[in-house]
Formats: C-alpha cells, sequence, structure tokens
C-alpha cells in the first residue's frame, strides 16, 4: 500500500518520526527549506550588503548549505556569496571532493577560493599525522579529544576565519546539522568545556572572528542527505582515513539510539541549549578576546590552539 503525503495526495517519499508527518518530494522541498529560513530570520537574519562566506567541502553538508544559500539569497543583488574550500592534504579523500565542489560552484556562477594546510602551515594533514607525537585516537588528561580530527577542525576553522575575514565577509556559513550540534553540545558537556560551547554557539561577532551561521542545524543529517540526493548534490561517502573519533562516535551512538527511542530527543537537545546561553552568558564573559603571540590571529588565550598543535606537532 503507497503512503501518501500528510499534506496532499501524493505518495510520500520520507516518514518523520519526530513530526509524525509523511511527506511528498515537494513538501520534503519546502519542510526543509522553511527551517533553513526560520533558522537564519531568528537566529542569523542577513543585513544589507552582507558578504556571506559558505565553508564548502564538496560533502553533502556543506553542498546544501550553498544551495541553500544560493536559492534563499542569490537572487539579490545587494548580497554576494563567495565558497572557501580547505584542502587539508589528504591524500586519495580531499582530492576528489574539490573537485565536486568546483564544479557546483560554477554551475552555480559562485566565487571559489581553495586554500590550504600546506599554504598557510607549511605542512598537510597526512604529514601532520604521520609525526610520532600525534596520535590517531588519544584522550588528553583533561578529556580533551587530541587525536587527528581534533587537530584537522582546529586548523580548518583558523584558515577558514582567516580567508573569510580578508576578503571582507561579514558571514561565515558552516554546514552542521541537527546531529552533528547535539553531538557538540553533548560532547562538551561531557568535556566540562562550557566556555568553549558557549563562545561557538555565539550568534554575533566575537572580536577577530566572523560570524559563524548553522543554517541546518535544525535539520537532521538524514534529511539533509535525501535532500542533497534529489538535487543530484556531491555525496561524500567515503570516510576520511584519519577518522578515529571514538568518544563523538560513541555519544554519535547513543544520541542515535534515544532518537529511535524517544523521536525528537536531538530537537530537544540542542532547544535547551539555546534556552541555556543567553543565561549562561550573562555570568560567563565569553566576547574579551587577544591577540596570538605566534600568528596574531584572535584568541582567547596568549596562544591560539592551532599554534599550540602545531608546536606539538614539530
Amino acid at each position: 500500500m503507497t503512503i501518501k503525503c500528510k499534506k496532499c495526495s501524493t505518495p510520500a517519499i520520507i516518514y518523520q518520526p519526530y513530526s509524525g508527518l509523511h511527506l511528498c518530494e515537494k513538501h520534503f522541498y519546502e519542510d526543509v527549506e522553511r527551517k533553513v529560513k526560520l533558522t537564519m530570520r531568528q537566529r542569523y537574519p542577513i543585513k544589507k550588503n552582507d558578504h556571506i562566506a559558505v565553508a564548502l567541502s564538496g560533502g553533502k553538508d556543506s553542498s546544501t548549505a550553498l544551495l541553500l544559500m544560493h536559492k534563499i539569497f542569490g537572487n539579490r543583488p545587494d548580497i554576494q556569496i563567495t565558497a572557501i574550500t580547505i584542502d587539508e592534504g589528504i591524500d586519495g579523500y580531499r582530492n576528489i571532493s574539490i573537485e565536486r565542489a568546483v564544479e557546483m560552484t560554477k554551475a552555480l556562477g559562485i566565487r571559489h577560493i581553495v586554500t590550504s594546510f600546506k599554504e598557510e602551515y607549511g605542512k598537510t594533514m597526512d604529514d601532520i599525522v604521520s609525526e610520532k607525537n600525534i596520535l590517531k585516537n588519544h584522550m588528553s588528561d583533561d578529556k580533551k579529544d587530541v587525536g587527528a580530527c581534533s587537530y584537522c577542525g582546529v586548523l580548518r576553522k583558523k584558515i577558514l576565519n582567516k580567508t573569510a575575514r580578508e576578503i571582507g565577509a561579514t558571514k561565515l556559513v558552516i554546514g552542521h546539522n541537527l546531529d552533528d550540534e547535539a553531538q557538540t553540545i553533548m560532547l562538551n558537556h561531557f568535556r566540562g568545556d562550557v566556555e568553549r560551547m558557549v563562545r561557538f554557539s555565539a550568534p554575533y561577532e566575537l572580536d577577530g572572528y566572523i560570524v559563524r551561521v548553522k543554517p541546518l542545524r535544525k535539520v537532521p543529517e538524514k534529511e539533509i542527505a535525501l535532500y542533497a540526493w534529489l538535487h543530484d548534490l556531491p555525496m561524500e561517502l567515503t570516510g576520511c582515513p584519519h577518522s578515529f573519533g571514538a568518544l563523538r562516535k560513541e555519544v554519535r551512538r547513543l544520541l542515535n539510539s534515544f532518537e529511535v527511542n524517544h523521536p525528537g530527543t536531538k530537537y530537544s537537545l540542542v532547544s535547551g541549549f539555546d534556552t541555556m546561553v543567553p543565561l549562561i552568558t550573562q555570568v560567563l564573559d565569553v566576547s574579551e578576546m587577544q591577540a596570538c603571540q605566534i600568528c596574531g590571529e584572535s584568541c582567547n588565550d596568549t596562544v591560539c590552539q592551532a599554534c599550540k598543535m602545531l608546536e606539538k606537532s614539530v
């Protein structure tokens, strides 16, 4: 028996356990785009003459984020959109996704900047992983993951922010979906890192940091994958060879299990966090930044995390 869309008589292509809705392709598109538009309007309002930089890896999340920014703001003559791709230097992995990113930006007619770890740091991610004192799966004494994924994430964020600032961007879009947000919130709770949790969730500009915009933060990962597939967007199916983030994988499994048994858990976790952040910022000042003594970039310490990591890798 064919299940019909809850909003029309067309056959449904997806069921949302958290909403109880079966949706056809048309209404699924509308649902995803409604969530993104609402997130942008409520949390990251686009102003006149904004320059939107989009972090484009070439995978499903960042490609979907770029497409939606183009759909929503592409016809506004006062809004500029630029895609930024970071080549971490992961042989047989990133070079393939970069090709897809280039194809997509050409098709959309969007300016595309490609920069790399090699240009910025003098070494690739493959080089860093191969160095003896960087473990693929290691937890420090304070329970912080210092494996390859942590190095890659910190170093990539630094280049993204620097590049976005250099081109005059006023917003930096990243493709974090609902699953990513829920996992990050739980990870920071487990680590007791309240300051970091609040700092990188701020929907306003910190000194030296371009506003980080997460238009997909209320859309589940599975729905992003379906949206990308239906639009024939790049889908990165090959896992990164350096991905060994044990704690995040455990949190991912935990949250997925809760979501199956209690639909809407991820939404509740993110919504609860959003409610707490304004209260926490009243007693915790995360706005004060200073220049890194090594590279000069803004940070909340005398030396930024990227420079600390690079010193350890030498």
